[in-house]
């Protein structure tokens, strides 16, 4: 037999007298899958030798396992406590130290597939190019593949699919291996009647409604996934599981189960966030989740902002939302909103109420649309005058929510596009409003631990000139949501008008945020940003208009319900560029 070169590699393991002073493998080859499987280089300091002797025994079928993943099926183990074999002694008679493990790994030579057979495949399936000739055999291949193919022919239909039967012979003087896989796909199955249990308040024939899972139709586990999503989607309940029954139906029918645990109905939540310029936001609400049986949500809220602001005035608002889902169909929710509020801005004053009501489209899990039609009345105070109007809106609104975790994301992108046509009832005002948000994600490092974030915005405000649009329709620039380091607000337009300067929103807007945030320990980042804002005087972003900027440096510490930020910023265009300081203090990342 030829003579191996026996590659060592030490790893010492800290130890006091009753504990392994050193752990050494030898092996030639797959050293790396040993070490992750051996259960012997898991053990730490508190262990003590009748640990390691078991943990030893347990490593020669851990070890085997892992020379099998990478196509060795010809290896020998050895393990060697104290020159003992570790499968000659007993855990129970343990020494009272142990001065030194020796685990010996001859992998053997690698196997390639011989011949291969899996049947029935699903319709149009093959064999896959991993299992074929001349293909290292790992194990974990032949696992995947047999998996692959039941998965699809539970995709057909065929949930009762399963593994028949397997046969995996290892040709040691040829290096090959053998295999044979049979399948069961058993029948061709439909949907029965969802059943439900757990609810205690939510109506069963609701809970059915918002599942949505198409009663006779031809079984199809992206049917089920769709269903949980559905019902999770209501947060409604705790948790969601449906459960696929083990055995046919009458009727080539397949049964399912809704496990479900309710949530509690009423919740109460409040709100806090500190911005040295806009003053001190406060908010509150009530949520009930079941409403009226069939998860309807109810949900009240009141804020009031810019306390102890640079601003003229408290801002006021008082919300409520009603939302009912599988209205229209199980991915179709109906919504009535309605706003009391008082906005008190340098530059305007307005109290307003608004009702509104209208559709969800969900199309997918990460796009929805939304559209609706809504009545808005208001009484405006401006530098032009004090005036009454009353505004039919049809507000669309489209979202693509691809981020890894909304509140602190740090992969992905979101999309988000409003335009809300609107229409006077007592006078010649109409037009149109776009507001666009779009933001990106890109983690880097160790542990994705430096993440690179951009957002851009973009408005424009068709139709309306700017001295007769509402004034809270019109945009503006600086603070927390658009450029931080700026007042807020700071950046309008300026007309003269009777002689006069008047300062009011612009026409158009574009903004936009670029942070870097690095994580410095598990719950603590630094971050560090540059935003930029501009509004026009047309309606064509960009055109006719200023720009300014800010920047600085921010702390984020992570808790259960987001990140605490706290961001300070200081202008970094204009006269004034660095003389001021603005601090914000929120819960979640700035977007």
């Amino acid at each position: 037999m030829k003579s191996k070169l026996w590659i060592a590699i030490a790893l010492v393991l800290g130890a006091s007298g009753a504990i392994a002073q050193d752990i050494r493998l030898i092996a030639t080859t797959a050293r790396e899958a040993l070490n992750r499987a051996s259960l012997l280089r898991a053990l730490d300091e508190t262990a003590v030798p009748q640990d390691y002797i078991a943990a030893a025994r347990a490593d020669y079928r851990r070890l085997l396992t892992a020379l099998y993943a990478e196509g060795y099926y010809g290896g020998t183990i050895s393990i060697t406590i104290d020159g003992a074999e570790a499968a000659n002694l007993a855990p129970l008679a343990a020494p009272a130290s142990i001065g030194e493990i020796v685990i010996t790994v001859d992998a053997g030579v690698p196997f390639t597939f011989g011949e291969v057979a899996i049947a029935p495949l699903p319709p149009a399936a093959d064999i896959p190019a991993d299992l074929g000739p001349r293909v290292q055999a790992r194990s974990g291949v032949i696992r995947a593949a047999a998996q692959q193919f039941l998965r699809s022919w539970r995709d057909l239909g065929y949930p009762l699919a399963q593994l028949d039967s397997q046969q995996i012979i290892a040709r040691h003087p040829d290096a090959k291996l053998d295999v044979t896989i049979g399948l069961d796909p058993g029948p061709q199955l439909r949907f029965s009647a969802l059943e439900v249990s757990g609810n205690r308040r939510v109506r069963s024939e609701r809970v059915r409604a918002i599942a949505g899972l198409p009663e006779g139709a031809i079984y199809s586990p992206a049917a089920v996934d769709q269903a949980q999503a559905r019902l999770r989607r209501t947060g409604t309940f705790n948790s969601v599981s449906l459960i696929t029954a083990d055995q046919a139906g009458p009727g080539d029918t397949i049964g399912l189960r809704a496990q479900l645990d309710e949530a509690k109905r009423r919740r109460i939540g409040f709100g806090l966030e500190l911005s040295s310029v806009e003053g001190v936001t406060v908010s509150s609400f009530w949520l009930h989740r079941n409403l009226l049986g069939g998860a309807e949500r109810l949900r009240v809220e009141a804020v009031v902002s810019q306390i102890n602001a640079d601003a003229e005035g408290m801002d006021y608002a008082l919300r409520g939302s009603f939302g009912r889902p599988a209205t229209f169909g199980p991915d179709t929710d109906f919504f009535i909103n309605a706003e009391a509020s008082r906005q008190d801005e340098d530059t305007f004053l307005i109290d307003a109420v608004e009702v509104e009501t209208g559709l969800t489209w969900y199309l997918r899990d990460d796009l929805t649309l939304q559209g609706g039609i809504g009545v808005l009345t208001a009484r405006e105070d401006t530098d032009l005058g004090k005036r009454d109007y009353t505004l039919l809106t049809l507000p669309l609104r489209a979202t693509l929510d691809r981020r890894d975790a909304p509140s602190d994301a740090s992969a992905g992108y979101y999309l988000d596009a409003r335009v809300t046509p609107f229409a006077s009832f007592d006078r010649d005002l109409d037009g149109a409003r776009f507001y666009g948000d779009a933001r990106v994600y890109r983690s880097f490092g160790a542990d994705d631990g430096f993440t690179l974030a951009a957002r851009g915005l973009v408005g424009s405000l068709l139709g309306a000139p700017i001295a007769e649009a509402p004034a809270d329709f019109l945009y503006f620039s600086g603070g927390g949501g658009t450029v931080r380091g700026q007042p807020y607000q700071s950046l309008g337009v300026q007309r003269q008008v009777g002689g006069q300067t008047v300062t009011s929103g612009g026409a158009s807007f574009l903004a936009a945020q670029l942070e870097a945030r690095y994580a410095i320990r598990d719950k603590i980042a630094l971050v560090g940003f540059y935003d930029t804002g501009f509004v026009g005087e047309t309606a064509i972003p960009g055109e006719t208009g200023d720009w300014h900027a800010g920047a600085g440096v921010g702390l984020r510490y992570k808790t259960g319900i987001g990140p605490i930020r706290l961001d300070i910023g200081t202008p970094a265009s204009g006269d004034d560029a660095g003389d001021s300081v603005q601090v914000y203090i929120g819960i979640g990342q700035a977007f």
